[in-house]
C-alpha cells in the first residue's frame, strides 16, 4: 500500500477515535518528557478522556497528586476546572504545590452515583473549562462513549479517576493510567518527607506505546529518576462480578 494512503488512513482512524492533530499553539510539551512521546503526535493528548484507576487509599492519593500536577501545567491564571466526586479527597491549599490556586478549581460533591456521572458529562460540555476531573467506581462503555463525545465537541480534557472500581470494564477512554506511590527521597539527608514520587504506568493508549516510568514532582516540574527503581506491577487483576 502506498505510504501516503496509509498515512491518510491512520489520520482518519485517529480522528474517529478522538485523537486530532493539536492546534499549532497547543503543541508545546507539558513537561512529561518521554511519556509524551508514547502518544500519537508526540504530545500529551488534550480534548480526550483519560482513565486512571486506583485500588487503595494510598494509590488514590498518589493518583490525585499526579492529576493535580498535570492540571497545574494546563491551567493559566484565568482558567478553571471542575473536580467532581461523591466525597472529596483533595485538600485545596495543597494544590498550590502543584501550581494551582484553589480558587481555580470548582469542587462538586454528588452523593448519588446516578447524579455523579450526569454532572461529569454536563461539565465536560462546558467550553469555558479547561478540564474536568470525575471520581467514580463504575464506568460502562456506553457512559464512557458519551463522555468522549462531549469532549470532542467542547475541547475540554477529562480525567476519570476510578477509585476502587468493582471491575475493569472496557471503556472508550483514549488512555488508561495506573499511578502507584513510591517512597520519597529525602533531600541531602535532611529529615522529613521528600518530594512526591510515583510509578506511572500507561496501560493503554490508542495507536501509541505503553510503558511505565518513575517520576518525581520537584520544584514545579516532572523529574525522572536517574536510576530507576525496580518496576512495580502495573496492573492488578480485579475480581469480576
Amino acid at each position: 500500500m502506498d505510504k501516503g494512503v496509509l498515512h491518510t488512513l491512520q489520520q482518519e482512524i485517529l480522528s474517529l477515535q478522538g485523537y486530532k492533530p493539536p492546534p499549532v499553539q497547543a503543541q508545546s510539551s507539558i513537561g512529561l518528557g518521554i511519556i509524551e512521546s508514547a502518544f500519537p503526535y508526540k504530545v500529551f493528548p488534550f480534548r480526550v478522556v483519560h482513565e486512571l484507576s486506583s485500588y487503595s487509599e494510598a494509590e488514590a492519593v498518589a493518583t490525585n497528586g499526579f492529576i493535580a500536577a498535570v492540571l497545574g501545567k494546563m491551567l493559566s491564571h484565568s482558567k478553571k476546572c471542575m473536580w467532581i466526586a461523591q466525597e472529596q479527597m483533595v485538600y485545596p491549599p495543597a494544590l498550590k504545590s502543584f501550581g494551582i490556586e484553589p480558587e481555580q478549581v470548582i469542587f462538586v460533591e454528588a452523593r448519588k452515583s446516578k447524579d455523579l456521572l450526569w454532572i461529569i458529562e454536563e461539565s465536560l460540555k462546558c467550553e469555558t473549562l479547561v478540564a474536568v476531573v470525575g471520581a467514580t467506581d463504575h464506568l460502562s462503555f456506553t457512559e464512557s462513549r458519551r463522555l468522549q463525545l462531549a469532549v470532542e465537541q467542547s475541547h475540554v480534557t477529562g480525567f476519570i479517576h476510578r477509585v476502587s472500581p468493582r471491575q475493569q470494564e472496557t471503556v472508550a477512554c483514549a488512555a488508561r493510567w495506573h499511578i502507584q506511590p513510591l517512597p520519597s527521597i529525602a533531600e541531602d539527608g535532611l529529615p522529613g518527607v521528600g518530594f512526591p514520587l510515583w510509578n506511572v504506568a500507561l496501560l493503554k493508549v490508542r495507536n501509541g506505546q505503553t510503558g511505565q516510568w518513575q517520576l518525581q514532582w520537584k520544584s514545579g516540574q516532572f523529574c525522572y529518576l536517574e536510576k530507576q527503581a525496580p518496576a512495580l506491577p502495573a496492573y492488578r487483576q480485579l475480581q469480576t462480578g
